[in-house]
C-alpha cells in the first residue's frame, strides 16, 4: 500500500489515526476500511485490530451484521432458531476514492457489495479536532444510500432473535487491558446500565485513557449504544435495536458519532465538559 492509500490524521503536528483503505483480509472478516491505530496525544493506542476473541473487529469503522441477509460485520451470522452460524454471506466495503483530503480531515466514498451486487453507497467524513493539550476528538459522519432500486432493510442479531446484540453501525474496538474499562454516562454507571439505551454521551475509561462517545446529531442521539466491557472493550451505535431499519430505493440513512480521545482517566464532570465541547460548532 502506498501512503496515498493510507492517509493519516494529525493534531498539533502529531499523527493520531491512520486509515487503511484496502485491507488484505479473508472474506469471512467482511473486509472494509478502518482506522487503526488511533492514539491519544501522548501516543497511547486506544484501538485494537483483529483480536483473538473477535478477529473481525477492525479498529474504528462502520459495520453492519445484516443488510438483506448479507453480513458486513464479519464472523458468524446469527440465525433465528440456529444461533451463530457459519454462512457464505459476507459482504465487502470497497473504498472507491477520496473527495477531500487534508492533514486533519478526509471524505471518501465506499461501495457496499455482496454476492456481486452493490447494495449501498456510502460517503464517510472523518475529522480530527483539537480540544485540549490532553484530548482531541475523532468525528465520524457517514451516509448510506440504497442504490439497488428496491427496498432494503438493515438488521442486527437482536432483530434476528438474539437479545442484547443490536450491534451494527459505527463501532470502536478499544484496547484490551488486564482489567475491564469503566463505563459511565451522565446518569448511569456500569456496562449493564449503559448498554442498549440512548444517551447524549457515553464514556469508556481505561487505566490511563478515556474515550467519550457523543451523539453528533438528533438521529444518532435516538439510537441506543451497544456497550461491551467485561467480555471485551467496545462501543457502537445501534442502527437496528428492536426492529429492522428500512431504506427505500434512492433514500439514505445518516449518522454522526464524535469521540473524545483523552489521556488520563476522566471523571463524569470532565467527560461531560469535553463531550459538549467536541460537538459544539
Amino acid at each position: 500500500m502506498t501512503p496515498h492509500d493510507c492517509p493519516e490524521l494529525r493534531v498539533a503536528g502529531r499523527t493520531v489515526a491512520r486509515l487503511v483503505t484496502r485491507p488484505e483480509l479473508p472474506e469471512t472478516l467482511s473486509p472494509r476500511p478502518y482506522l487503526h491505530p488511533v492514539t491519544t496525544l501522548s501516543g497511547q493506542a486506544v484501538t485494537d485490530l483483529c483480536p483473538d476473541d473477535h478477529p473481525h473487529h477492525l479498529g474504528v469503522g462502520v459495520a453492519v451484521a445484516d443488510v438483506e441477509g448479507h453480513n458486513f460485520w464479519g464472523g458468524r451470522t446469527f440465525v433465528r432458531g440456529r444461533g451463530p452460524t457459519e454462512l457464505d454471506n459476507h459482504g465487502v466495503q470497497r473504498h472507491t476514492g477520496f473527495t477531500r483530503r487534508t492533514d486533519d480531515r478526509f471524505t471518501h466514498e465506499l461501495s457496499w457489495v455482496a454476492a456481486g451486487r452493490e447494495l449501498l453507497r456510502e460517503e464517510r467524513t472523518v475529522a480530527a479536532v483539537p480540544l485540549t493539550s490532553a484530548a482531541w476528538a475523532l468525528d465520524v459522519a457517514f451516509t448510506l444510500t440504497n442504490v439497488t432500486g428496491a427496498p432494503l432493510t438493515v438488521g442486527s442479531p437482536a432483530t434476528n432473535g438474539r437479545p442484547g446484540a443490536a450491534y451494527g453501525g459505527f463501532f470502536w474496538r478499544a484496547r484490551t487491558e488486564d482489567e475491564p474499562p469503566a463505563v459511565f454516562s451522565a446518569d448511569r454507571d456500569g456496562e449493564a446500565e449503559a448498554h442498549g439505551r440512548p444517551a447524549d454521551w457515553l464514556a469508556l475509561a481505561g487505566r490511563t485513557w478515556t474515550l467519550v462517545f457523543t451523539a453528533g446529531d438528533d438521529a444518532t442521539r435516538r439510537d441506543a449504544w451497544f456497550v461491551r466491557a467485561a467480555e471485551y472493550p467496545g462501543v457502537g451505535s445501534s442502527l437496528a435495536l428492536d426492529d429492522r431499519l428500512p431504506i427505500a430505493p434512492g433514500e439514505s440513512v445518516a449518522r454522526r458519532v464524535v469521540t473524545v480521545v483523552a489521556d488520563g482517566r476522566l471523571d463524569r464532570a470532565e467527560a461531560a465538559a469535553l463531550a459538549k465541547r467536541a460537538v459544539s460548532p
